[in-house]
């Protein structure tokens, strides 16, 4: 009898342990399941800031172009007849004066010798004109109208001959060949010239050349945002083939006629051109800072910001295992911040970047652990 009671306890205790041990075991399993943790390879893509308290700045972005700076850029026409014999420049590339860029074909090299040879010629001439009128105005057989003609002559003459002697070493000119060279320091920013290609004097442009050391971008202004725009406003310049960099430079000058093709105001801004990012003919983003409330809220970057299903959220970091979902509202934004209120506090991290995937995560884990 105590033999048979021993063993229904036993058997008992037994089932009791199983049950106990696959609860126990559930519960576990199912405390696991509530734990998210980002893993290593997905912590080295993260990025984590601090939300701060600052004051609200709000702003607008203007689309512009970056130009050439129009005073230091030099547009170059041939000045004769001819055809092109070869080039030695490529856009883009970086000139210094007086440096051959192209040989030009032309008779108006022998032109200007022929013209040299008859100007030394009529000069001879008139130098002897001029002696003997001197010689007859000290004996009163001349008159001084008489003399200074004769002077007047001579010193045409000179002037002549002096032009032409410079265009022939302007040209570095020799033979029937004349060679065109750099008219200043800067880069190529445009080429219309080839082999073989006819040229005209006083033609269409041949190339230009510019000193991009400051450039000049030209921002939009609609009639909707003229309030916000003034002289020595300061801007930020963005591109993109560096949308990572931003370049501060301020409103120079506002134009007071609306472009008739665009219907706009152009807006010039002059930028130091360090590291010769800025490029003619780029387009830029140009953000302007409007409408200071004089308040302070929380601000995140624009990146760190979750838009689900009519809500804003971010996604809070304490530990590599502690992570929470928090609601957040906007009260304003900027091209670097978005201002928030909610349930979030000035210093805590937030997810900066991938913040998408690990809110997905986290949702998907909370919804797991509910069922």
């Amino acid at each position: 009898m105590n033999k048979n009671i021993t063993k229904y306890s036993a058997a008992a205790y037994l089932s009791a342990l199983i049950i106990f041990t696959g609860c126990a075991g559930k519960v576990e399993n199912k405390e696991t399941e509530k734990t998210y943790c980002i893993s290593k390879e997905l912590k080295k893509e993260i990025k984590l800031a601090k939300a701060e308290m600052l004051p609200i700045e709000e702003s607008i972005t203007l689309t512009g172009e970056v130009e050439s700076n129009s005073d230091k850029t030099v547009p170059f026409v041939s000045l004769v007849d001819g055809v092109v014999m070869d080039t030695y420049f490529s856009l883009g590339d970086y000139v210094k004066k007086g440096q051959t860029l192209a040989s030009v074909k032309s008779t108006a090299v022998n032109e200007m010798q022929d013209d040299t040879q008859t100007l030394q010629a009529q000069l001879a001439v008139a130098k002897r004109k001029l002696s003997s009128v001197e010689a007859m105005y000290k004996d009163d057989i001349a008159s001084q109208k008489d003399l200074q003609e004769a002077r007047s002559e001579v010193a045409i003459l000179q002037s002549n001959i002096s032009k032409t002697q410079k265009n022939m070493q302007l040209y570095s000119a020799g033979g029937s060949t004349i060679q065109i060279k750099a008219p200043a320091d800067g880069y190529v920013i445009s080429k219309n010239i080839s082999k073989g290609m006819p040229v005209t004097a006083g033609g269409d442009q041949l190339f230009t050349i510019s000193n991009l050391d400051k450039v000049w971008v030209m921002a939009n202004v609609y009639a909707t945002n003229m309030r916000h725009v003034y002289v020595d406003q300061p801007v930020v310049v963005k591109t993109l083939a560096y949308p990572d960099d931003s370049f501060s430079g301020k409103i120079n000058t506002i134009s007071q006629v609306f472009n008739e093709n665009e219907r706009v105001l152009k807006a010039k801004i002059i930028m130091d051109n360090n590291g010769m990012k800025l490029r003619p003919g780029m387009s830029a983003d140009v953000v302007l800072p409007i409408n200071s409330q004089n308040k302070s809220a929380l601000a995140i970057p624009a990146k760190a910001l979750i838009f689900d299903n009519n809500q804003s959220y971010v996604v809070v970091y304490k530990k590599d295992c502690e992570l929470e979902i928090r609601p957040v509202t906007e009260i304003a934004s900027n091209s670097q911040y978005i201002y928030v209120e909610g349930n979030l506090k000035p210093g805590e991290n937030i997810i900066a970047s991938n913040g998408l995937l690990i809110y997905e995560n986290l949702k998907n884990q909370l919804n797991n652990s509910t069922k």
